[in-house]
């Protein structure tokens, strides 16, 4: 049963993620199902609108601007967020678009601008999720320079969200009364004049600030390099935690970097992913788990996980002993991302779990929540309640209908449980979530602040 600690000060989040034909690797070969679904933008729009239909607050699209290698799986990154989520935006309303685009491969001015258009024809509801690059194919499709190092990376990426931000906040267009003469002067459109180590941008941004100040700020670190962009930066951290003591570790750690930088840690959400298989029965629900990943019975999902984990020395270990944690060994500069490798050296150190046992908790490289109904839901709000979490990203293994599942089974028993709403409200994405709106914080017009008011 759903235990009965007092909630949070907020409310449950939860976002969905629609890339491709959803999380598991073949679920582009799910019965009944077009298997080229993921290049139809048809199928976008309508995971999209089951999203709405289950009052999800986000739909999470992450990219990669590279062919993947393995053409067994389906294609996990194909159309560009943001030009996709610009067509569902006019079609979809109250739900928050949360869209990757690397800090690597991208232009400050450009992104700000393209970012900044898309909030206002959404009417503020873009959330960027920053990413720094870590893949040498995505290096090979921007020219012969190879792949900087991940300290060279962060940099730029901390430099890079430094100027979208201040870019953001760099046009306070007139508010009330038609202007006599001028539409705007040094003092409503000021210049970033910024020089640094990757960048030189006169500005100002030649898009207005937008609806929510400018787009909420996301994004997924953990190595220590990681942690850092996203205490110094972001609004929602999506990371990957198996259990809750990692959780509450990391937000300990996050929490200590954010007050370095200045910030209110309560002003940065957990929101980590969770990959969810139903089934009436638990038994049922393993039975598909296995079959998403083309098992025919529990030793085929543990050779399957072995197979994916990518770790040569897993391939001999005993399915029903102990996971040494040493075998997750990782640097914080190894060119894999650190989140997913630290997280099973984690969770194996805090638990005492053999790889039958693992798989049944973790699925692509977020935590699983295999069972019935209620058993996901429970695991939701436990999480949630204790404050391990604000929410979480919930990833469906077979899109679309796999939404309309969990719309239709666990989505009801959170709400009555009072953590999820049962209606939208009608606000901008970034006052839906509570977080501060960043534009009075940089001296703007009166009228713009009083407007805001």
């Amino acid at each position: 049963m759903v235990n009965s600690l007092h909630h949070p000060k907020r409310r449950l989040f939860l976002s969905v993620a629609i890339n491709s034909t959803g999380s598991a690797g073949r679920s582009w070969a799910s019965p009944g199902t077009d298997w080229k679904r993921f290049g139809r933008y048809d199928h976008y729009l309508r995971s999209a609108e089951l999203a709405h239909d289950g009052l999800f607050d986000i739909v999470f699209v992450s990219d990669h601007p590279a062919l993947q290698r393995d053409n067994t799986s389906r294609p996990l990154h194909s159309f560009d967020p943001t030009v996709l989520f610009s067509a569902i935006a006019a079609q979809i309303p109250d739900v928050g678009f949360l869209l990757t685009a690397s800090s690597s491969y991208n232009s400050p001015y450009n992104l700000a601008r393209r970012l900044a258009t898309l909030d206002h024809i959404s009417g503020g509801r873009v959330i960027w999720n920053v990413v720094s690059s870590f893949n040498p194919d995505i290096a090979a499709n921007f020219g012969a320079a190879p792949l900087p190092p991940r300290a060279e990376r962060y940099r730029r990426a901390d430099e890079f969200v430094e100027l979208v931000k201040k870019l953001w906040l760099s046009w306070d267009a007139p508010q009330g009364d038609t202007p006599a003469e001028k539409l705007w002067d040094e003092t409503s459109a000021r210049k970033v004049r910024h020089k640094g180590e990757f960048f030189q941008v006169e500005g100002p941004l030649n898009v207005p600030i937008g609806p929510q100040g400018h787009p909420v700020i996301a994004q997924a670190g953990a190595s220590d390099a990681g942690i850092d962009l996203a205490a110094k930066h972001s609004d929602i951290v999506y990371a990957s935690l198996f259990n809750k003591q990692a959780a509450f570790e990391y937000k300990a750690q996050l929490r200590d970097r954010a007050l370095v930088h200045g910030r209110d840690p309560e002003n940065i959400l957990l929101v980590p992913g969770l990959v969810v298989v139903l089934g009436e029965t638990r038994e049922e629900a393993y039975r598909k788990h296995e079959a998403l990943h083309g098992s025919e019975g529990e030793e085929g999902l543990v050779r399957d996980f072995f197979k994916r984990a990518a770790i040569p020395d897993l391939a001999g270990l005993d399915p029903d002993k102990p996971i040494d944690p040493a075998l997750f060994t990782y640097t914080q500069d190894q060119l894999r991302p650190v989140g997913f490798t630290r997280s099973f050296a984690e969770l194996t150190a805090a638990e005492e779990l053999t790889p039958r046992q693992l798989v049944r908790l973790v699925d692509g490289g977020h935590r699983l929540a295999v069972g019935t109904p209620q058993e996901v839901a429970d695991t939701i709000l436990d999480w949630w309640r204790t404050g391990a979490v604000d929410g979480f990203n919930i990833h469906i293994p077979v899109l679309p209908e796999g939404i309309a599942e969990f719309n239709r089974t666990v989505i009801p028993l959170l709400q009555a449980s009072g953590a999820f709403p049962t209606r939208y409200d009608d606000l901008t994405i970034r006052r839906r979530l509570g977080l501060p709106d960043p534009a009075p914080a940089v001296g703007l017009s009166e009228a713009r602040q009083s407007n805001a008011r």
